[in-house]
């Protein structure tokens, strides 16, 4: 997006504008990620620039693996300004920990399918190391 200033959009233009689907804006409205927006004299609902940047934090925070309730987290520190950076580093030490955790556990789980394929001769037999190996874990 460039740098001109948005006043006022609708759903569908924040969702073009985010590269956001526009239920996923409407879910994240219905669980209060994103705030309500206000109305257009005609109904409408009126996004603008905060809501751009709001939803594009939500985006990149989910993009990085934060689930929903440590966004929501994150955006109660920044709501507030009561955020520091100190208590910003300790829930994302937390959550690279995490994410460590999964590295870890997805590297043996390559390593234990890695060799699990290796063993297997791929011809038409009805024998088959992959379907051995699943059934003797």
């Amino acid at each position: 997006m460039s740098n001109t200033s948005v006043s006022s959009i609708r759903r569908g233009d924040l969702a073009r504008a985010t590269g956001c689907n526009p239920e996923t804006i409407r879910y994240y409205e219905k669980i209060g990620i994103m705030p309500d927006p206000p109305r257009s004299t005609k109904g409408y609902r009126s996004y603008d620039d905060t809501h751009v940047r709001r939803l594009k934090f939500v985006m990149r925070s989910r993009a990085l693996g934060f689930s929903l309730e440590e966004v929501r987290g994150l955006l109660g520190l920044v709501d507030n300004r009561i955020q520091t950076c100190a208590e910003v580093q300790a829930m994302a030490e937390v959550h690279l920990g995490e994410v460590r955790a999964k590295i870890a556990d997805l590297t043996r789980i390559e390593r234990v399918l890695s060799e699990t394929v290796a063993r297997c001769t791929g011809d038409a037999a009805p024998d088959c190391a992959i379907i051995d190996a699943l059934f003797d874990a």
